[in-house]
Formats: C-alpha cells, sequence, structure tokens
C-alpha cells in the first residue's frame, strides 16, 4: 500500500522540464517531416488484435498487451508499433495511387522492453514510404532519418546497414532444407561463430556453399566489407548481386550528404523484425547500447489489408533522443499578476498572454516566492510591466 505511487518497472513519465523538451522536438520534427512531403496520422491507441497483429504486427505479437473490449466483448491490443496500422491506413484508408509519405507521432505500450535497459513506453515517431521499391525510396528514408537525429542533436550517430536479401540469398544458394535454414538463422543471429562451423561442417553441401555459409557473418565492419562480399558470393547469385549493388549506392549517397557519420555493414544482421524484405538499418551512438532510430524496407506489407505496396520506414524515440541531446527550450517571460477581479486587469493579462508572455495569477503569498521576470503594477491608471526584484 505505500508503494501505490510507483510505477511499473519500465514505464516512466515526463516532469515537466523533460515534458518541454519532448514536446519541442516533436514540433518541430513533425515540421521537418511535414517540409520533406510527409502527412500526419494519428492512428488509434488500441484496435481489434486481429487487425493489430496482422501482417506485420504478427512479429509483435508477444509484445502487445491485450484487453478485452466491454462493448463488443472482442480481444484488443494496445499497440507495440506503429507499422501495421499506418500500412492499414495506407491500404484501406487513403489508398492512394502513386507514392504516398506518411508519418506519426506517439506513445506505445510493450509487454517486455526494447533492448537493455529499454522503456516499455517509449513515444514513438517515424515515417513511411508506400508505393516506390527502388534504391531512391530506400535513401530518402535513410536521408530523412538522419537529419531528423541531426536536428534533435545527434551529430555524429553510427548507420548500421545490412540487407535481408543477401542473408535470404547465400542460404538459398547452399541448397538446405528448412529446418537447416532455421538452425542457420539461429546461428546468425546470435553470431555464434564456433558452434555455426560445426553445424556447417556436417551439412551435405559442396565446399563452395559451406564457405559461403561460414564467410557470412564474419563479413562486418567498414565499407571494405562490401568488396570483400563481392568477391566472396560471385556467382552466388543475382539476389546477393543486386543486393550488394543497392548497398553500394546507399553507402556513396549517405557518405555525400552525411559525411559526420560514420558507417559500419553487418551482412549476416537478421535482428530486425521478420517482415524485412530488402535493406535493414540501425543508428547507434557512442556510450548507448541500444540503437536510437532503425527501420528497413518491407515490401508488400498491406496484402493482408488487401493491397500490395512496397514500403520502407524508419522510427524512433522521442524520450531517447532528448536524454541524450542537449535540447534547448525557449522559456517565455514570466509575470507575476494579481487575481483578476476587474476587466481592465483581465484585459490586460490576456494582452500579454497573447504576447507569449507566461502570466500567473497569485492565488497565495506561496507564488510569490518564485522567480518571476516581471510583476503586472497599476500606474497613474494603466496596468504595466515592473521588473521583479531578484
Amino acid at each position: 500500500m505505500t508503494d501505490r505511487w510507483l510505477l511499473p518497472e519500465g514505464v516512466d513519465e515526463a516532469l515537466p522540464e523533460q515534458a518541454e523538451k519532448i514536446e519541442q522536438l516533436r514540433r518541430v520534427l513533425l515540421n521537418l517531416h511535414g517540409r520533406w512531403g510527409y502527412d500526419l496520422v494519428i492512428p488509434p491507441l488500441l484496435e481489434y488484435l486481429d487487425s493489430l497483429l496482422t501482417g506485420a504486427g504478427s512479429d509483435l505479437e508477444l509484445e502487445t498487451f491485450k484487453v478485452i473490449d466491454q462493448l463488443s466483448g472482442r480481444l484488443m491490443g494496445i499497440r507495440a508499433d506503429f507499422t501495421s496500422q499506418v500500412a492499414r491506413i495506407d491500404a484501406r484508408c487513403i489508398k492512394e495511387q502513386g507514392v504516398q509519405r506518411l508519418s506519426y507521432c506517439g506513445s506505445v505500450l510493450r509487454t517486455i522492453p526494447a533492448g537493455l535497459d529499454g522503456s516499455r513506453s517509449p513515444i514513438q515517431m517515424g515515417a513511411e514510404l508506400y508505393g516506390h521499391g527502388g534504391v531512391e525510396s530506400d535513401i530518402e528514408i535513410l536521408s530523412l532519418m538522419l537529419e531528423t537525429l541531426e536536428v534533435a542533436g545527434i551529430k555524429s550517430p553510427v548507420l548500421d546497414l545490412g540487407h535481408v536479401d543477401i542473408v535470404r540469398g547465400v542460404i538459398e544458394a547452399s541448397s538446405i532444407n528448412e529446418g537447416d535454414k532455421e538452425t542457420l538463422a539461429d546461428f546468425y543471429r546470435s553470431k555464434a561463430l564456433p558452434e555455426l562451423e560445426s553445424f556447417v561442417s556436417s551439412l551435405s553441401i559442396s565446399e563452395q556453399q559451406k564457405a559461403w555459409l561460414i564467410a557470412l557473418p564474419r563479413l562486418c565492419g567498414g565499407e571494405k566489407v562490401l568488396a570483400e562480399a563481392q568477391a566472396i558470393f560471385a556467382g552466388a547469385g543475382k539476389k546477393i548481386e543486386d543486393a550488394l549493388a543497392s548497398l553500394v549506392a546507399i553507402k556513396t549517397q549517405v557518405q555525400a550528404r552525411f559525411p559526420n557519420v560514420g558507417l559500419h555493414f553487418d551482412l549476416s544482421d537478421l535482428v530486425s523484425y521478420s517482415y524485412h524484405t530488402g535493406l535493414v538499418f540501425a543508428a547507434y551512438v557512442p556510450g548507448f547500447g541500444n540503437a536510437i532510430a532503425r527501420g528497413g524496407r518491407y515490401n508488400n506489407i498491406g496484402e493482408v489489408f488487401g493491397r500490395s505496396r512496397p514500403a520502407t520506414g524508419f522510427s524512433t524515440d522521442l524520450k531517447t533522443l532528448v536524454s541524450l541531446a542537449d535540447i534547448k527550450v525557449e522559456k517565455a517571460k514570466r509575470v507575476l499578476v494579481p487575481v483578476a477581479t476587474d476587466v481592465s486587469l483581465w484585459q490586460a493579462i490576456q494582452a500579454l498572454r497573447a504576447q507569449n508572455y507566461q502570466v500567473v495569477e497569485q492565488l497565495t503569498e506561496l507564488d510569490s516566492q518564485v522567480d518571476y521576470d516581471y510583476t503586472l503594477a497599476q500606474i497613474q491608471g494603466e496596468w504595466q510591466l515592473v521588473a521583479a526584484t531578484k
């Protein structure tokens, strides 16, 4: 009973100073996304579970809180991510024939934290691009994510890049059964190299195929990894060749547009959600263990909603960005005024508020002990600002 004021583990709240920073950053970043042509959408906090966990949302089943709708008796879910909701909006509500750009920002709730020391109640912001499947839209989304971080005060992140088609292409080229494919994927996710080598050596495949499978998780590092991969996987298939070519094109554009961003490549990356179909990426900063932003391509995500379209996007957490960056909030000048008991005083107060002053009526003596920039005094029949004595 004495601990009833405590919040659940991994659930936090923003007190006034942090809340001001979060709200200021939210407005700045939504305006940024708007200037890039991304229209804001606000999906509901909860939906029927069979819609929320359809398609991309199925990866979030364990992370989603479930509740019973008292009106219909149906099972509902509180969103743990926006991706499937925005895909539904594109497929069923907007139905734009050409390229559709959408952005969003709002709270999500998760049953388990995202990563080490992660929050279960982030304020997720992101952008999604539908209707284009080329590398150009991958570069656009990546550029928007990096500018989002830059505007938030994250100047030199490290960008980790991978491509699902490389992993899948190497596994497909090795002609192994479905069970062995799952085992390999688990080894790649965990980076269990000794176990991987032992398993691969037991497979009844060619030495060339074994070499591909063992080499893949070691292709991790700077941009030289791409040239190494092109040499190692020569002849392994067009899917791998095209994926590597797209990574080279993306690398070139990112280096030209954001020279302060570090680049790292992990060609066996399978950490992301299984609905990803191409490029996957995440941004990191030194000293912080979790990704501060992540995303990737997920073509045909809207198929389960009746509209199959290529798509790519990213998301980040405003609380994380505020904790890592030095967000400056411009404070309004504060004015302490008497309680408005007459019309002239009320009009003077409203005029100051219209000029962006923060005006507080003095309800108790304690109010006068707070720091204010001005008071309002009646001088020669007119209400005037007077500098407060410190």
